[in-house]
């Protein structure tokens, strides 16, 4: 009897995804060719926790027209900045029964840059993408160029962002299938983000596991080690990489509808809380996010139950 009744639940939470795409998913993210009313965003993006591009959000922001590599190098270069170096791009992503983070280096913006341009070499792949504000706490001569918020955004939410970061690195550089309890404003300054996306109705199809967390070291010799973190709880993560899902040991994927799109220079991407999302760029790409704290509602609590039964019922 109690198997009849997981089975019951296992096939709702299956075509649960399915009736929330046709109720209120996009078929492709929709673009706004301006900034929204404070009251629009909330009631017509927020609210229904649909994602967003908007263009001519950020005219108005000298860095569109100054930040370039060139210009970073003359105003910043000689600033140290914490970068994330893995040996294949992949930071905060499963290796293995591993959950690894990269390792943290102390560079100077001028060896980074001179990386990104091809005049040094440096073991591995490299990311400025540490957040926890590392705009204004690393990088505070590039704040007169932006605006320190998005007013109709902090407007509409009742707050200012927790934090504002600032993101520039290599097209090897990725971020691995996550989600996010913020509403985050992604802002290209130069080049381009491609990002896939799943609505958070997509949980049931989307595995997690629990693994031990580690940290990658640099050797001497240019080598990269995993050290395990002992003092740290094992962490949940997705071990799947959307772009080439091995449907073998997930094939619950198979029926996850991803939506694709690419955020240029100029553009900005709302993207909601809880929205399951995995980030490439392209070479010397420079963005700025803003990190608005979720409101923890309905929305929530909903997500939250599905994604217990998704875990209870064994579909992970």
């Amino acid at each position: 009897m109690a198997e009849a009744a997981l089975d019951t639940v296992r096939n709702v939470l299956q075509e649960f995804p399915a009736a929330a795409r046709d109720l209120c998913v996009p078929r492709a993210v929709p673009y706004l060719d301006e900034p929204p009313s404070p009251l629009c965003f909330y009631r017509d993006w927020v609210c229904p926790n649909r994602p967003c591009i908007i263009r001519n959000a950020l005219q108005h922001w000298p860095a569109l027209q100054k930040w370039s590599l060139s210009y970073l190098r003359a105003t910043v270069g000689s600033t140290e900045v914490s970068v994330a170096v893995t040996p294949d791009g992949y930071a905060d992503a499963v290796r293995g029964d591993r959950f690894v983070m990269p390792a943290e280096h102390r560079l100077p913006m001028s060896h980074v840059l001179d990386v990104l341009e091809g005049r040094a070499q440096h073991p591995g792949v490299l990311y400025v993408q540490k957040q926890c504000s590392n705009l204004p706490t690393e990088l505070p001569q590039l704040l007169s160029d932006m605006e320190s918020h998005v007013p109709w955004a902090s407007e509409s939410l009742g707050k200012m962002p927790d934090a504002v970061n600032f993101w520039l690195g290599e097209a090897a550089a990725v971020t691995s299938l996550h989600k996010d309890h913020y509403e985050n404003l992604y802002c290209v300054v130069s080049g381009e983000k491609h990002f896939l996306l799943h609505p958070p109705s997509d949980r049931p199809f989307i595995p997690y596991g629990l693994y031990t967390p580690a940290t990658y070291q640099l050797t001497e010799e240019g080598t990269f080690r995993m050290v395990d973190e002992e003092a740290m709880e094992k962490v949940p993560w997705i071990p799947l990489d959307p772009l080439a899902p091995d449907l073998v040991c997930y094939p619950s994927y198979s029926q996850a509808r991803a939506l694709h799109c690419t955020v240029r220079a100029g553009e900005l991407l709302y993207l909601p809380a809880m929205w399951f999302h995995h980030v490439q760029q392209s070479h010397g790409c420079i963005a700025v996010n803003f990190w608005y704290d979720m409101e923890y509602d309905l929305k929530y609590s909903y997500f939250q139950l599905l994604d217990s039964l998704t875990r209870t019922t064994g579909l992970d």
